[in-house]
């Protein structure tokens, strides 16, 4: 947000990034309803998972490296939107690493 909201960058294309932050989830989510056998090492379906999970990521930390080198916002904007991708996705990945676990505490149950 500060890479949008503070006076020297005033420019608001980076919040698009947020998109990724919220469609991040989302295949690990559809991989763990389709697949029911959670003892299995491996599945196409999770293995599928994993990679549009890892091109979101990938293309959220691109966007802002690309709208930096076409000169539609500054690199310190840029510096800070990639910092804070970096934030929430490891936010992201420490829940799904704390609550997806399928242990008694859980949010599955």
């Amino acid at each position: 947000m500060l890479g949008c909201a503070l006076e020297d960058y005033g420019v608001y294309w980076p919040l698009f990034v947020l998109i990724f932050h919220a469609i991040s989830p989302i295949p690990h989510f559809i991989a763990k309803r389709a697949t029911y056998d959670s003892d299995a090492t491996s599945s196409a379906c999770r293995e599928l998972a994993y990679f549009f999970t890892t091109g979101i990521v990938v293309s959220a930390f691109g966007l802002p490296v690309i709208l930096a080198r076409v000169s539609v916002i500054k690199w310190g904007a840029c510096g800070l939107v990639l910092a804070g991708n970096a934030v929430i996705f490891l936010t992201i990945q420490g829940f799904f690493l704390i609550f997806g676990r399928g242990d008694d505490f859980s949010w599955e149950q």
